[in-house]
């Protein structure tokens, strides 16, 4: 199942949490230690509950230049690891449009060694089995080990009912991969779970927007001279391995021509001219205070605005100094004068008083800009959500003309029911008019689902019952005359059953809904309906299938029973029979708990036509009254 999403609803709030409480102090504090004590490796601590993972920014760069600043498909690790990681990563592999999610090699390979130790495969299992909330945290390159840990993590507990919360705090990490990773971190509403905290001028956030090739003996040198402050205990500065001043303002420029390129680019574009793309929240701090921003665009370009306003120095310094800056980000929030906190409540105050935490002088007012266009983006998801339930009320008429069609078809003099009467429908205006509310519905929850996975909606609006129950009772009332026009149409016949081939992605989206409504089960009557209090058990028939793909189903057994009929090949005919036996159990079974509705029990439905060709099949074929048995308990020799 999907796990977690954003835990905030704007970036802002997630800035005033952070800063009042003892999250990040706790994951810088555990970072800088497995910098001294851990290098190429991790440490784990347990705060408040709270499962603290912090890998080592000190990590071995040596035989990773073929790999750095490269990036390689998610799903393909050929000359970085011998082991295919796309089943680690399943929630990141599937998406709408053409392009593949690709990360950083060296960054990956770095990952998979730590993640093949047997010491990490115990701490998961014990994570895994604790159920606790866990925190995956890192400085410098650990931040990007921390990352790919946290999209492990998230796309393994998809599977789980009620999985734990999974945090990731970075710290100075360069970018892991591209512009398809960020959608389909998006996509999965996992932005919400990652919080990057970076610093005014530090460079290695936005390295990956530059080559690599060009820099890099610069590069290695700066690296190890960063590896061995990190990684002394009281943070002595290293002299031997620093670049010269000349070297400095080579790297500086480089990087910053780069950074600009991308940032000058029109919305939407600048994503496009890098190999590399953020995503999740920005925390941008200084000596002064964080703010916290969201969206890509004014991401990329903040990244840019305070990067420009730092020296070649300043670049490589501010990489360490995130101790200094964590202490001080809850002291934004706390020491802020009656005055301000009175003035931060209008909209424009409350801009100028978070830019004036990282920009001053003449970049303010482009760092204003930047900060208006994320707040703007943060402040529309609830109005969203508030435009799409007037426009559910306004389609409310469709469903309901559905519902009648559905009454009179399952009281009516043919005795067909439902899902029948409209795959056998003829041209009359009533029939029509089904179909067209059909088209329209599909496309109201179309843009809804658009509308989710573009962040343009609440982040747990997924999870609110008025809109999970809607979309079920749209998919069990809907889908199954959507079947009805995929086999009335032939549509089987040149795409394949509708269940693999032919069902909208909605009714997929809708199930994964159903399936995480933990919060508010006991709520769903209104779908659910007819169910016995005292057993668990309903007492009468349900208004709608259960199984809005049972009738698919249904068509393919129907497929099954024709193929026996003329099926010679022994062992063809077993597994023809093996298939058969298996749907109606299933029918079965739900007839039996009354999990069907009325309709798939008329005299005349597809169902019931089934069933009794069914029974013809077996009192008359020998396959199924002798010789099928014999088959199943003897091997066939071909």
């Amino acid at each position: 199942m999907e796990a977690e999403a954003s835990s905030f609803e704007t970036s802002e709030m997630l800035a005033r949490f952070l800063g009042s409480t003892s999250l990040l102090p706790e994951s810088w504090n555990l970072c800088a230690r497995s910098n001294v004590m851990a290098a190429q490796g991790f440490l784990t601590d347990e705060v408040g509950g709270v499962t603290y993972v912090a890998f080592s920014g000190v990590q071995s760069i040596d035989g990773l230049d073929p790999f750095c600043g490269n990036l390689v498909p998610l799903a393909v690790t050929a000359g970085v690891s011998s082991v295919d990681v796309g089943g680690m990563f399943p929630a990141l592999q599937k998406q709408e449009d053409d392009n593949t999610v690709m990360v950083d090699a060296g960054l990956l390979h770095l990952f998979l060694t730590i993640y093949h130790t047997p010491v990490f495969q115990n701490q998961m299992f014990e994570i895994k089995k604790k159920q606790k909330p866990v925190v995956f945290t890192g400085h410098s390159i650990g931040g990007a080990i921390a990352a790919l840990s946290s999209l492990w993590l998230l796309s393994y507990l998809q599977s789980i009912s009620s999985p734990p919360t999974v945090i990731c705090f970075t710290f100075g990490s360069p970018m892991i991969g591209n512009e398809a990773l960020s959608r389909a971190i998006q996509r999965q509403r996992w932005g919400g779970n990652f919080c990057h905290l970076v610093s005014k001028f530090d460079i290695l956030p936005r390295l990956l927007f530059a080559p690599l090739a060009p820099i890099t003996a610069h590069l290695h040198n700066l690296l190890k001279s960063w590896h061995t402050t990190m990684s002394s205990p009281f943070y002595f500065r290293d002299l031997g391995t620093q670049l010269t001043d000349h070297e400095k303002s080579e790297l500086f420029r480089f990087v910053l021509s780069y950074v600009e390129a991308t940032a000058r680019s029109p919305p939407g574009v600048a994503s496009k001219n890098s190999l590399f793309v953020p995503f999740g929240n920005f925390m941008f701090c200084s000596s002064d205070g964080a703010v916290c921003i969201d969206d890509v665009t004014a991401v990329v370009r903040m990244l840019y605005l305070t990067f420009a306003s730092g020296t070649p120095s300043s670049g490589i310094d501010d990489h360490l100094e995130y101790g200094n800056y964590v202490g001080k980000i809850s002291l934004q929030f706390l020491n802020r004068t009656e005055e301000e906190l009175l003035e931060s409540n209008t909209y424009e105050a409350g801009v100028t008083l978070a830019s004036k935490s990282i920009s001053s002088g003449h970049d303010e007012e482009m760092a204003k800009d930047c900060l208006k266009m994320a707040r703007r983006i943060g402040r529309t998801p609830n109005l969203n959500s508030a435009g799409l339930a007037i426009s559910l009320a306004k389609i409310t008429p469709l469903r309901a003309q559905i519902e009648w069609y559905k009454a009179s078809c399952d009281k009516s003099d043919d005795q067909l029911g439902y899902y029948d009467s409209f795959k056998l429908r003829g041209a009359s205006k009533r029939d029509f008019k089904v179909y067209m509310n059909v088209t329209k519905l599909g496309g109201f929850w179309d843009s809804v689902i658009k509308m989710l996975e573009n962040n343009q909606l609440p982040h747990d609006f997924h999870k609110r019952a008025k809109w999970v129950n809607a979309s079920q009772f749209y998919k069990l009332l809907v889908e199954p005359l959507e079947i009805a026009e995929y086999y009335r149409s032939g549509k089987h016949r040149t795409k394949g059953q509708y269940v693999k081939h032919g069902r909208e992605r909605r009714y997929e989206i809708f199930d994964k809904w159903w399936k995480e409504r933990e919060a508010f089960r006991e709520n769903d009557n209104s779908i659910s309906n007819s169910i016995s209090s005292s057993n668990g058990r309903r007492s009468k028939f349900a208004s709608l299938t259960q199984d809005s793909c049972f009738w698919a189903k249904l068509e393919e057994a129907r497929e099954w029973v024709e193929m026996v009929r003329s099926e010679s090949e022994p062992r063809r005919v077993m597994a023809l029979w093996a298939n058969i036996k298996k749907f109606e159990q299933y029918a079965r079974g739900l007839v039996e708990r009354k999990e069907v509705s009325i309709d798939v029990l008329s005299k005349n439905s597809s169902y019931m036509n089934w069933v009794e060709e069914l029974s013809v099949l077996k009192l008359h074929s020998q396959h199924y009254s002798t010789q099928i048995p014999s088959i199943l308990d003897r091997k066939v020799v071909p």
